[in-house]
């Protein structure tokens, strides 16, 4: 039996990519011996939030701190891999990367790579984003670009993937715009012309399960995107319509658009932070087109949107 360490195994993505490797039939499992049989560790910050995953059979949730380095040391222990899925949107002002990037995606890596190379742990697959880079305008993908780096940096068996938004029940980015169209009756919108090449989560979840036992993934990095381009406009009026509340989409000049994201900034779970502004500059498409690797084709968004958005 394989033992991977999941962090960030209780999120949106980790729920995916945890029940992704539980279900693969036992012919994949004996072929790759990783699915089915093998065993989860999944440290949460909150055991109730992770209750979904309780009943897979070798799902083990443990309520700890994986910013602790001796933490992290004692869960490396017996793996056989990890899986790093731990991502932020928000990360604050005033310092290059946001004080939440820093800790979640520079810092957290950092600690990842050593805790791994000390356990002799050497197979990591590490989830990025698309156009993470040093010098990129917001601090989340410059945090994610650096992020990578660390984890590069320490020599180990790693594969990086770096998706476009991703969709799909359960997630903060069609869903919130749908809630929103029952109570609003237009949307001033901020990066109204910026570009998403959005990606279903179980065809992220089904590409990360794949690379884990293709050893021609190693040192590879993938980007994974849909199969087609929007605009933000486009898809806050496809949201709201499939959800049954069709709303007009006001495009906002950037400075009033700044403006609305800081005042949002003072708003629990606000929509829009100035960093998300400064992210959507730089277009979340996939340069070489669109695909998804081992042969897998992606999903259409408007095929599974309206299997949850619509009330």
């Amino acid at each position: 039996m394989k033992n991977i360490l999941v962090i960030g195994g209780s999120g949106f993505l980790g729920s995916a990519v945890v029940r992704e490797l539980a279900r693969r039939p036992a012919s994949d499992q004996r072929k790759s011996l990783w699915g089915a049989d093998c065993c989860f560790t999944l440290p949460t910050r909150r055991e109730a939030g992770a209750k979904h995953l309780t009943v897979l059979p070798t799902a083990r949730v443990l309520e700890l701190d994986v910013h602790d380095p001796a933490t992290l040391a004692r869960l490396m222990a017996g793996q056989d891999a990890v899986i790093s899925l731990v991502g932020v949107l928000k990360g604050g002002e005033g310092d290059p990367y946001g004080k939440g990037f820093a800790r979640a995606h520079v810092e957290l890596p950092q600690k990842i790579a050593a805790a791994a190379k000390a356990a002799g742990v050497r197979r990591v697959l590490h989830v990025s984003a698309l156009k993470a880079a040093a010098d990129a305008p917001s601090g989340y993908l410059r945090s994610k670009a650096f992020g990578e780096a660390a984890l590069q940096a320490a020599g180990l068996d790693l594969t990086i993937f770096r998706p476009s938004v991703i969709f799909g029940r359960g997630d903060s980015f069609l869903t919130l715009f749908a809630r929103m169209a029952r109570i609003a009756p237009f949307f001033p919108l901020a990066g109204a012309s910026a570009r998403f090449q959005p990606v279903w989560v179980e065809d992220v979840a089904a590409t990360v399960a794949d690379s884990l036992a293709n050893s021609q993934s190693i040192g590879a990095i993938y980007e994974l995107c849909g199969p087609k381009q929007y605009a933000l406009a486009e898809l806050v009026r496809y949201a709201s319509a499939v959800a049954g509340h069709p709303r007009a989409v006001i495009g906002l000049p950037e400075a009033i658009a700044w403006l609305q994201a800081w005042a949002m900034e003072f708003i629990p779970n606000g929509p829009m932070t100035r960093d998300n502004v400064r992210s959507m500059r730089v277009p979340s498409v996939c340069e070489s087109g669109c695909g998804l690797p081992f042969g897998r084709v992606a999903t259409a968004l408007e095929v599974i949107a309206p299997t949850y958005l619509r009330a």
